[in-house]
């Protein structure tokens, strides 16, 4: 059931303050502003007003833990909802006029690609907001930023204080912008009776995320969630949105009593536990069913995979992601803890949800994203694997998988023996073949001429039928070759026609292959051939998953730097068919 509400001016309870404080949410739908919703409303005392620019309507779903809560308060009068555009300052003066205090919380929906609507809703955003706060004499203004803004990726650390200058450059627009909102937030505190505070959460998560969670469970479907960049040993702080929420409370307290010590600046929150960073991915992925990451990936190939991509989709207006291909690599490789021992020691701020939890409640609440992976478990047994099926499941896949060790070593040694007598006796090819072909026909002569019985050994005699061909192998030997020939006519033809880029590629690759290979003599190529036949299946199977993973990162590579190279291809013919 969902009940939706819609939002005017007279849905904003403003009260009086005496009995109970107002407060103002803006963003107060978003991820983070939910959880701060809803604990405030659990605690009582304050008058919330949700304000948000995602919806001109609020939608509730009672049968939603924290949704139950907001509607009784809509009910109760308790809270109330307005639609609240942070560009247009007249909206947020009817929001908060008679508040007394103001939690800011951006939205996290924001186009990447378009700057300048970026620019307005973060910096010109925080402008008005801070504006408003001060013409409706809005007594505290906390706002919520990040604590990627002192991080530039450029080089890691363990242990990241209040004491560290933010870098001049930032790899993230959303980061840079945010940490310009950030400073104008500081510098509007003590000017016409605003104080205000800046918290720096590092990596939320919880219900609700709409971001890391859903990410890493499209990159488990998509294949690529196996993957683990860099050394997969670099540490970071997770911090659970209701902490975050506490957190935010704990400095609009302290903002009363403790000003000097609080008000004008920021604190970083985390959860006081940091962990691995793919260890905390690999108990996301784990607890909804999907395989935790276990290749490892250097850094530079990743970088260089989503180069490629962002150049190729800048070229054509096509979006991959609205967040920045380079923020998710720093965040995945690089090592980035923080220092909590301020927030603890003035805004008296501690964890009231342990991250074990955090991440148990976070698992439940995606549960609709979770992979029914028992049947692959139970039947995993059961199943072929890749090198089987490649090679027909038949004699051939015993011999070159090792599934009979003799039979696969006479093989080998046949192979070894006919490739010494071809290739490495010191006669020519032919005459080699004319002296095997002597010497199959004494031996069939012989074995022809011996006794039906020998010392009371009876001799099995060949039927005639094993040297006869069939008319219908013939004719389905005429139809394959018939076939192959017409295939290449055709694609002959499409080439001819200058129009298919990609066959273009891959016969010039395959010509090039050939070149290389004939440049080699044809002994040592077999040879090759031969040991790589009864080697390399085997190690395929044994390492099935590793080598899969590493095959999709460099088959997408060349896909990448194929479409790549084709683009400038055709734009570099074009222009020189026009000078």
């Amino acid at each position: 059931m969902v009940v939706t509400m819609t939002a005017t001016a007279s849905d904003v309870a403003y009260g009086d303050g005496s009995e109970t404080r107002t407060c103002v949410v803006l963003g107060g739908r978003g991820f983070l502003g939910r959880s701060l919703v809803t604990r405030l409303l659990r605690l009582g005392g304050w008058i919330v007003r949700v304000a948000d620019s995602s919806s001109h309507s609020l939608q509730v779903d009672p049968s939603s833990a924290s949704d139950s809560i907001l509607f009784a308060a809509l009910s109760s009068g308790q809270a109330s909802f307005c639609h609240v555009d942070v560009r247009d300052t007249s909206q947020i003066i009817k929001v908060t006029k008679g508040a007394d205090v103001v939690f800011y919380i951006e939205r996290t929906d924001i186009d990447t690609h378009d700057f300048y609507n970026c620019y307005m809703i973060i910096v010109q955003g925080a402008k008005n907001v801070i504006n408003s706060c001060q013409e409706c004499k809005v007594r505290r203004l906390i706002y919520n930023s990040s604590a990627d803004v002192v991080f530039d990726g450029s080089q890691d650390k363990l242990i990241w204080d209040e004491s560290f200058s933010c870098p001049g450059k930032f790899p993230d627009v959303l980061i840079d912008l945010k940490f310009q909102a950030e400073g104008l937030i500081r510098l509007a505190n003590n000017i016409d009776g605003l104080v205000t505070c800046v918290l720096r959460p590092s990596n939320a998560f919880g219900p609700g995320d709409t971001w890391f969670v859903p990410l890493l469970v499209n990159l488990a479907k998509s294949g690529l969630g196996k993957f683990i960049t860099g050394s997969g040993e670099n540490m970071s702080d997770f911090t659970y949105a209701e902490n975050i929420a506490h957190a935010h409370i704990c400095a609009a307290e302290t903002l009363d009593s403790r000003i000097v010590s609080v008000a004008g600046k920021a604190f970083f929150i985390t959860n006081l536990k940091p962990m691995m960073f793919w260890e905390f991915v690999s108990l996301i992925l784990e607890g909804l069913g999907y395989q935790r990451p276990f290749i490892k990936i250097p850094t530079w190939i990743v970088a260089y995979v989503l180069s490629l991509l962002q150049r190729i989709h800048e070229e054509s207006h096509f979006r991959i992601d609205k967040y920045s291909p380079h923020s998710i690599v720093q965040l995945a490789s690089r090592t980035t803890t923080f220092d909590c021992s301020e927030a603890q020691k003035h805004l008296g701020y501690s964890p009231i949800i342990y991250l074990e939890d955090g991440i148990k409640s976070t698992i439940e609440s995606f549960s609709r994203l979770a992979k029914d992976s028992s049947f692959m478990r139970d039947n995993n047994f059961k199943e072929q694997s890749k090198a089987v099926k490649l090679l027909g499941s038949g004699i051939v896949a015993d011999v070159l998988l090792w599934r009979e060790i003799k039979r696969t070593l006479l093989c080998f040694l046949i192979l070894a023996s006919l490739f010494y007598w071809f290739f490495l006796c010191g006669r020519t090819f032919t005459s080699s073949v004319a002296k095997l072909l002597l010497l199959v026909t004494v031996t069939l002569y012989g074995y022809g001429n011996l006794s039906s019985k020998i010392r009371a050994f009876a001799i099995k005699r060949i039927s005639s039928s094993c040297f006869e061909i069939t008319e219908s192998t013939v004719k389905n030997s005429l139809r394959s070759v018939s076939y192959i020939w017409n295939r290449g006519i055709r694609h002959i033809k499409l080439l001819g026609k200058g129009e298919d880029w990609s066959k273009f590629f891959k016969v010039t690759v395959f010509l090039y292959f050939t070149k290389w290979a004939l440049s080699y003599s044809l002994a040592v190529f077999v040879g090759i051939a031969m040991v790589f036949a009864f080697t390399a299946f085997f190690v395929y199977e044994q390492y099935e998953p590793v080598i899969d993973g590493l095959g999709e990162v460099l088959f997408y590579g060349i896909m990448e730097s194929k479409e790549l190279l084709r683009r400038n291809l055709r734009t570099l013919i074009a222009s020189f068919l026009q000078n």
